[in-house]
């Protein structure tokens, strides 16, 4: 199914105007369009975009897109399911046109009409969606649409072009007419015509682009926009990218309040500074918790993750299940206007949550302050792009001992002194003590973010084997792992864990979690004991082949089979992976081979490091990953594969045991 969205920077005010109705128009196909087969531009694609067509009309409130999309395989013919959303209330689906062209020529025209189409409702705000499929697609089919979608003549939007998709496009116009405020030689529009939903006057149209050198943008001297490309590569799909949104060409208009980046940063910070302190002020209901969870001896810092601790064991609704309006009601609850809203409730959202320590830590006499900053899992945040969407997350800054220290209290399970990897080296808001500005939280450091795995293996002659694995997790991993026990039960938390564990350990062995340890627990680190057995490495008449390293031997190394990389490296986290097998031989078999002591470094980002260690009936092998950096240009690309590449080779070592009577031979 393909989802179709037109993407608006907000909704605001106005007067009516009449919407234009859709007259759809449909193309006669080429000869070479109908027999095509493959596309030279897009070798081994599904689908091509043959032509695709957006127009925004801000005047007559309306939104027009026209496809031509090529099936070329059977996976390109999910293209004819589409799926439509829009706000309802506010907007509404126009006529619909569409086809399906076979490569013979033979047209089946769409015959369903917008009220005929499924609707799905989605969320507290009545998002809805109009799903159909265009009837008998099939590989060599030209599908064909045309449709609109209506705003409310006493709103407004703007739209953002999304240029680059799944799927190459050979030919793609865009059109923007903006409210007729915003064209040249018309005076710009007061409050009483244009504000926005929290009564904000905004009175400039702003554009941002990421685009090709060669796109042609277009602002002509009336003020209408367009834009022409052909041949649009399809969206990038490399591993470990950066958030792909903020890598796809695009086109975002907005209007606003300020041409100016510092001016409307500045505000907007204002803005929310003041809404946080509204939220956190520090109440009675406050102040009365805040002493009934600290103690007069308290240490500034005592104090901090005491109240840190009391805040994390509430009911965090964006882990658990937010309450409906009618559920809020029943239960005799409210939506939360103030921090002590939330702690009355024992419940809220991570936001609320975030906030409610900030008032609380005031209420403590803690210097404290709040951050709103940009989830690095979704986005990178711009101050070129006038958009406080961009900011995800609330942190609070405690000044403790003359050291800053950044906490995540709306992060469920997330310990102390700790952020989630999307909120570390984040970009956005800060309150200070006499301002507020842009700022970003710190990086990681990979001594955090730790992985121990250790293995205690029995063997036979044969390779058969049996042991225990255990894990030892801190940072992100344990993170993880103590989420998804929120999310899930404890059965299905296991079912997940030793599907991860069989693409590690080697094959023809079984590896089941047997517990946990530690799993509800953030302040301790994460342990998980592991039954494994099976064979292990083959075995000939002369001699049993173990793999060297235990869990590298169907282990995957990044970027080893690219060879050329177009978007930077965003790898998350640094963290240090190290692995300790030790393996107990049988009677009558002896070493003949180990992987070799080394070192493969990567200056200043990456180190293996591998040791064995061979003693009378054992062998053990250690193994040290620490990757130290978190991102890397597409200039670095080849240094870091360089490392990668030595580091897949070395794994492929392996431990050759032979039988005694076979030495014995041998030595005469």
């Amino acid at each position: 199914m393909r989802n179709r969205m037109f993407l608006c920077a907000l909704f605001l005010f106005l007067f009516a105007a009449s919407p234009l109705q859709l007259h759809a128009q449909f193309q006669q196909p080429s000869a070479e369009e109908l027999k095509m087969t493959t596309d030279p531009k897009a070798p081994g694609a599904a689908a091509v975009f043959l032509d695709f067509e957006e127009t925004t009309d801000d005047q007559l409130h309306y939104y027009s897109f026209y496809e031509r999309i090529k099936v070329l395989q059977e996976k390109g013919k999910e293209l004819a399911t589409v799926s439509l959303p829009y706000l309802q209330g506010n907007s509404k689906i126009g006529e619909i046109k569409g086809r399906t062209i076979h490569s013979d020529g033979t047209v089946i025209p769409l015959t369903v009409k917008p009220e005929d189409l499924l609707t799905l409702k989605e969320g507290d705000k009545q998002y809805a969606r109009k799903v159909f499929t265009l009837p008998g697609a099939e590989v060599g089919s030209i599908l064909e649409i045309r449709y609109q979608i209506q705003y409310d003549e006493h709103l407004f939007s703007s739209p953002t072009w999304e240029v680059q998709r799944p799927y190459f496009v050979h030919k793609a116009h865009y059109a923007f007419t903006p409210f007729k405020g915003f064209l040249p030689g018309i005076q710009n529009m007061t409050s009483s015509y244009l504000q926005d939903s929290k009564g904000h006057t905004d009175n400039k149209l702003v554009w941002w682009m990421n685009l090709p050198k060669d796109a042609n943008f277009v602002h002509d001297a009336v003020g209408h926009f367009t834009l022409d490309m052909t041949d649009i590569p399809q969206a990038p799909d490399e591993e470990w990218m950066p958030p792909i949104r903020s890598v796809l060409y695009k086109v975002a208009f907005y209007y606003t309040f300020s041409s100016k980046a510092e001016q409307f940063w500045q505000e907007e910070s204002k803005r929310w500074s003041k809404d946080v302190d509204h939220f956190a002020e520090v109440s009675k209901p406050i102040k009365e918790a805040v002493s009934g969870l600290i103690a007069p001896g308290d240490s500034d810092l005592v104090k901090a993750k005491k109240l840190y601790a009391a805040v994390e064991a509430l009911d965090n609704t964006d882990y658990s299940r937010k309450k409906t309006q009618s559920e809020l009601k029943q239960l005799k609850l409210k939506v939360a206007k103030r921090a002590e809203d939330t702690w009355a409730q024992k419940s809220g959202s991570s936001e609320d949550i975030a906030q409610l320590y900030l008032a609380m830590a005031r209420a403590a006499g803690l210097t404290a302050y709040a951050m709103k900053v940009v989830d690095r899992s979704q986005g990178i945040f711009d101050a070129t792009y006038f958009n406080v969407d961009q900011l995800d997350t609330t942190l609070v800054l405690l000044s403790i001992g003359g050291q800053t220290i950044p906490v995540d209290p709306g992060e469920k399970m997330c310990p102390f002194q700790t952020l989630n990897w999307r909120h570390s080296n984040a970009y956005g808001l800060r309150q200070d003590a006499k301002s507020q500005d842009l700022s970003n939280t710190p990086l990681q450091d990979y001594k955090t973010n730790l992985i121990q795995r250790n293995g205690d293996i029995a063997l036979d002659a044969h390779g058969a084997m049996t042991g225990r694995l255990q894990f030892i997790l801190t940072g992100q991993e344990a993170l993880r792992w103590r989420q998804k026990a929120l999310e899930y039960d404890l059965d299905e938390v296991k079912k997940q864990f030793d599907r991860e564990l069989e693409s590690t350990v080697p094959e023809g062995v079984e590896a089941h979690i047997d517990h946990f340890l530690g799993l509800d627990d953030p302040d301790v680190n994460l342990m998980a004991v592991i039954k494994v057995q099976g064979t292990l490495g083959a075995a000939t008449s002369k001699r049993l082949l173990l793999p060297g390293f235990f869990f590298q031997s169907r282990g995957h190394q990044p970027f080893v089979a690219q060879e050329k990389r177009l978007e930077p490296v965003d790898m998350q986290y640094g963290e240090q992976t190290t692995d300790e097998i030790v393996y107990h031989l049988p009677a009558g078999l002896t070493v003949e081979g180990v992987p070799q002591d080394a070192t493969n470094l990567w200056a200043g980002h990456a180190v293996c490091i591998t040791k064995t260690v061979s003693a009378p009936g054992q062998i053990t092998v250690v193994r040290k990953l620490a990757r130290a950096f978190t991102e890397a240009k597409a200039a670095e690309y080849q240094d870091l594969r360089g490392f990668y590449q030595k580091v897949a080779a070395a794994d492929q070592q392996q431990i050759v045991l032979t039988s005694a009577a076979t030495a014995t031979v041998k030595g005469n």
